[in-house]
């Protein structure tokens, strides 16, 4: 008997490649579009969802559209916006994964007799056979790995997702579709958060919230009073641009102080930051870690990996103490560990320490 497997396809090239390479390692698989967020442009759009169709058809896949905008309100947009408001920065595509796309859609899958799911996502699952316990790894194109964004799955979740990606590079990934006649095979990759395609959050989160955020002080380190910002959704740590101030040298958000209503900012040197301390922590490598382990770290998705030590503080928290300080490390963020291109695991960045 065939196993089972739903294809998450949101229209683009990879998830297109990877309903096809799905179906040829042997898989009864079936494509679903997610509709999130009632607009044009964004995560399931009717674009989307023509783009997705036409690769299912193609393929001979059965092909459904799945409404998870309730869901998608709840623990995506509802997370963002409580962070901003709280003087955070978050990353909703994170909590996409965690919540949505092996939340609940495995769920469904579940419930339809499909256990597996398969996605575009550029990394590798593989089973320890010493230890029992599934990894993560990088994707081998390091370009194009999201393995930072898939941080918070589950041993479950991990037995049954499929990242057929994972062993190729993007440019192959296009040959692929081209010659399989995909008509996205060139299609443009997104890049902003969907549900805020213009990228102005802070117009998104005063729209949704339905509240004012109130214009206060910019301040020093040291508390001295440089003049008035716009609200505090506005900023986030280590921005320069877009203060409407001038000083002789330039300065950068340092931290945002809700309480108070203050955007804290200092010159350059003052943004580094040696630890953070990490919560909500999720270990896919190890159960827990008994003693201090030296890792390689990101706190955020672009940036290169970071030689650092890592100590489990308690059931739910994390110690990172970098090699060299790191500059702007962001509450909110997430700060991913790795051992050569396995994830150890990773967690929310609650507390930074210089």
């Amino acid at each position: 008997m065939k196993k089972k497997a739903i294809v998450a396809m949101s229209g683009g090239v990879d998830s297109s490649v990877a309903a096809l390479l799905t179906r040829e390692a042997g898989f009864e698989a079936i494509g679903v579009t997610l509709s999130l967020f009632p607009k044009k442009k964004v995560c399931g759009s009717p674009d989307d969802v023509k783009d997705a169709g036409s690769v299912a058809a193609r393929l001979g896949l059965p092909f459904s559209v799945l409404h998870f905008e309730e869901s998608f309100e709840e623990q995506v947009i509802g997370r963002f916006v409580s962070a901003y408001e709280q003087g955070k920065t978050p990353n909703p595509c994170i909590d996409c994964n965690r919540f949505i796309k092996f939340g609940k859609l495995m769920r469904w899958g579940e419930e339809m007799g499909y256990p597996y799911v398969a996605t575009g996502h550029y990394a590798r699952v593989e089973q320890n056979l010493e230890t029992g316990r599934w990894l993560l790894r990088k994707g081998l194109d390091e370009s194009k790995d999201q393995s930072y964004m898939l941080y918070s799955l589950t041993q479950e979740q991990l037995s049954r997702l499929l990242l057929p990606l994972g062993g190729l590079t993007k440019a192959r990934v296009r040959e692929i579709a081209g010659e399989n006649g995909f008509l996205n095979a060139e299609k443009r990759d997104s890049q902003d958060i969907c549900f805020v395609p213009d990228g102005d959050y802070a117009s998104f989160i005063r729209r949704h919230s339905e509240k004012d955020f109130p214009p206060g002080d910019f301040v020093g380190s040291q508390g001295q009073r440089y003049g008035e910002h716009k609200g505090i959704i506005h900023y986030t740590v280590g921005q320069r641009k877009g203060l409407g101030l001038s000083f002789p040298q330039a300065m950068y958000v340092q931290r945002l102080d809700v309480e108070k209503n203050q955007v804290v900012l200092c010159p350059q040197e003052e943004l580094f930051s040696k630890s953070l301390v990490a919560r909500s922590i999720n270990l896919i490598s190890q159960k827990e870690l008994k003693e201090p382990i030296s890792v390689k770290a990101k706190v955020r998705y672009r940036q290169k990996e970071q030689p650092a030590e890592a100590v489990q503080i308690g059931p739910g928290a994390l110690r990172v103490t970098f090699r060299e300080p790191q500059r702007a490390i962001t509450k909110g963020q997430a700060v991913v560990l790795y051992q050569g291109d396995v994830v150890v695991g990773g967690g929310v960045i609650a507390e930074t320490e210089q």
